[in-house]
């Protein structure tokens, strides 16, 4: 990975989650990893929206929404992900 390709959490936290067709799920309230490896495994969602909630998603051990990682495809003023590899 190029160095100008690299995000750091602090740069994606709090960023809306939103699809490629505009429909909102939520914010960026965390992202879990692998601890050897580094791989970034899921997003959590804060403030889900109402979609988000309607949807049968993942949820953490705390009870909060989840999205797989590699549903991403897009970093910018949003976190734009595929939906169709969430659902």
């Amino acid at each position: 990975m190029a160095e100008e390709d690299k995000r750091y959490s602090k740069q994606i936290i709090g960023k809306m989650v939103v699809t490629k067709s505009g429909k909102r799920f939520g914010e960026v309230g965390n992202i879990t990893f692998e601890t050897r490896t580094g791989e970034l495994l899921q997003i959590v969602l804060r403030n889900p929206t109402p979609y988000a909630e309607g949807l049968e998603l993942e949820r953490d051990k705390n009870g909060a929404l989840t999205l797989p990682y590699s549903a991403v495809i897009a970093i910018g003023d949003f976190v734009v992900v595929a939906e169709e590899d969430i659902l």
